[in-house]
């Protein structure tokens, strides 16, 4: 029996395994970089190791000290959670070879299916050779690993080899391995996978089918099971090919495989030997805890002969510190508070106080949402995600509710470019139009204040004005001390404390809870920055300055460019990596180069001066 487990793994994940194994009475024992010394997975762990000797970025892929630490912490199993070293094999053989239990399928299965290459030759399928202008669009994308690391779409032949390169890098990156291959590349399909759980006596389940349609960067943002209005002979073929594809290589163990559904028909993409970031669906649905029976495997008991029947609707959605609008740009800073409504499940590796880093995925949570029917769990989740309280940096909630709620998702007709085509009405800021001056009133009484006393004046006096940015905007909100209390244009001031405020406007009173963390100001949902009431001149910035969106590493710059030279607008000038991920810098309008601060390896934290292109107007180019 197992009795203590190493999470070889970080984050939400390690917090979800460290769950499951509680309940079963297993002690638990975490790994942990330097930045994330004061993770939550660090903390709610019976014990936590640190791992030497590495940079953050590559700490989670030193097998070697992570089963060192296994043997120091007296654990007798190893759970690999996903991403990282989940899909290595000689990972897998280091933990068996040290004695230890790998909760996980064997060695050979990962060889045979973690690489994406190895998996199609064994499906029958093979990547594409040589690259012809016939074969566009393909799709380039890393042999190990997923999570749309190491993938690039490619329409022109001329932008294959930057594509190649790119993903290389960033594949080798976040999974130690820089092999990549180029497929065909199916737009307008459907993704839809299978989670399968074998055991080592010969039983395979497939418990039913996921949808993970909608995505940004090929990496998943909405997840639901069973995947919606697919034809009950498409749904078993698809268990079927997946029941198959496991027993091809003696697979134990939680494992996914995944298609890409067009025209009705199934094309093979790869088979994750792991469990999934989007596994409590299935969860929600079958009734199961995939955690534990990955452990009973592990310890070599036996599934019964049949799965549990499905129940209901599940969907899960993706709380990432990202900015969709600024073409997904990673968020960091403090996570002041992060609090869910209770009607939905909330995986997390947060909580309230933690600061999200530059160097790991901005995944901050997973909501998942289980009803009778699929139109009852879309409006539960995308309610509970409104009521949500989400104090920090930003985060892609308004997405998540209007996609939930948008009429293409809701009738089940999604495509993996349903945010290639609806992003921008996605997207538009929504801030409240009271959120400044609910801010203001907030800032003005604060506990020190009496309720409006000490400031009302007997004669008339000059309105009281706050200045926010809110949603790339700045904002002035005014009001005044009466007689009878505060006055605000077209609104009635019904309370104002530090804390609440309360609005009436045509008859209709709202309330707004107001928290601050220094100038940074939430009114409800919206997120608003104090600003000083004198601009400081010093601060001013050349027209045209391109300044770091996020902290990270300058990995390289486009080719050939220099102080100078002419750019075009939207032209590619320098990329940076931050959380697993290159981000691209591109050239805002069209001019001349006239400073690159800029240098590869440079370490940059946000409003870092990267470069300044100087602007060209028509006549300049006559």
């Amino acid at each position: 029996m197992i009795t203590s487990v190493l999470v070889a793994n970080r984050g939400e994940i390690a917090c979800r395994v460290f769950r499951t194994c509680r309940e079963l009475g297993i002690r638990t024992v975490a790994v942990h970089s330097d930045p994330d010394a004061n993770a939550l997975h660090a903390r709610v762990a019976d014990t936590a190791v640190r791992l030497p000797g590495a940079t953050p970025a590559e700490t989670y892929l030193r097998g070697d000290l992570i089963v060192k630490a296994a043997v120091a912490a007296g654990a007798d199993a190893v759970h690999p959670g996903y991403g990282f070293l989940s899909e290595n094999a000689d990972f897998a053989r280091a933990v068996l070879d040290a004695g230890l239990v790998w909760i996980g399928p064997p060695p050979e299965a990962i060889e045979a299916m973690a690489s994406k290459t190895r998996a199609k030759e064994l499906m029958g399928l093979a990547p594409l050779g040589e690259v012809t202008d016939a074969d566009l669009p393909v799709l380039v994308k890393a042999a190990a690993g997923g999570g749309g690391r190491g993938m690039r779409v490619v329409r022109r032949l001329e932008e294959l080899s930057v594509a190649l390169e790119g993903a290389r890098a960033e594949a080798a990156s976040a999974f130690g391995d820089g092999e990549v291959f180029v497929e065909p590349y199916v737009e307008h399909g459907r993704h839809v996978e299978v989670q399968v759980l074998a055991d080592a006596h010969g039983t395979v389940w497939a418990l039913g089918t996921r949808d993970c349609s909608l995505q940004r960067r090929h990496q998943k943002v909405i997840e639901e099971a069973p995947a919606p209005g697919l034809a009950e002979g498409l749904a078993k073929e698809l268990c079927t090919l997946a029941v198959r594809a496991a027993r091809a290589v003696d697979y134990v163990g939680a494992g996914t495989v995944e298609f890409l559904v067009a025209d009705g028909k199934p094309h093979f993409l790869e088979m994750n030997t792991r469990l999934q970031v989007e596994h409590p669906v299935t969860e929600a649905v079958f009734g199961v805890d995939l955690v534990a029976l990955q452990i009973a495997v592990a310890e070599g008991r036996e599934l019964d002969t049949e799965p549990p029947r499905a129940r209901g609707h599940a969907i899960e959605a993706r709380l990432y510190a990202e900015d969709p609008s600024a073409d997904w740009t990673p968020q960091t800073g403090t996570l002041h508070r992060l609090a869910v409504p209770d009607t939905v499940r909330l995986d997390t590796g947060y909580d309230d106080g933690t600061e999200i880093g530059v160097h790991y995925d901005p995944l901050l949570a997973k909501a998942v949402a289980h009803a009778p029917t699929r139109a009852e769990a879309l409006r539960k989740l995308a309610g509970a995600l409104e009521r949500a309280t989400i104090h920090g940096p930003t985060t892609n909630r308004d997405l998540l509710v209007r996609s939930l709620r948008h009429a293409e998702f809701a009738s089940a007709s999604m495509t993996t470019a349903f945010y290639d085509r609806h992003l921008s009405s996605l997207t538009p800021p929504a801030p409240d139009p009271y959120a400044p001056l609910a801010a203001a009133l907030a800032d003005a009484h604060g506990p020190s204040r009496s309720r409006f006393g000490g400031a009302w004046r007997n004669v008339p006096s000059q309105p009281q004005t706050k200045r926010y940015e809110m949603a790339g905007e700045e904002h002035e909100a005014s009001y005044r001390h009466t007689r009878d209390g505060v006055a605000a244009d077209g609104v009635r001031v019904v309370h104002a404390d530090a804390h609440l405020v309360v609005l009436e406007a045509e008859g209709v009173q709202r309330r707004f809870e107001v928290t601050r963390y220094g100038d940074e100001v939430h009114v409800n949902t919206t997120r608003l920055r104090a600003l000083p009431r004198f601009a400081d001149p010093a601060a001013q910035l050349a027209p045209g300055s391109l300044l770091a969106p996020m902290p990270g590493t300058v990995v390289r710059i486009a080719e050939g460019l220099a102080a100078g030279a002419a750019v075009q607008a939207g032209q590619p000038l320098l990329w940076l990596e931050a959380m697993k991920m290159e981000h691209k810098i591109t050239a805002p309008v069209t001019g001349t180069l006239s400073a690159l601060q800029a240098v590869p390896g440079q370490q940059v934290t946000v409003g870092s001066l990267l470069a300044v292109v100087k602007e060209s107007h028509a006549h300049d180019r006559d």
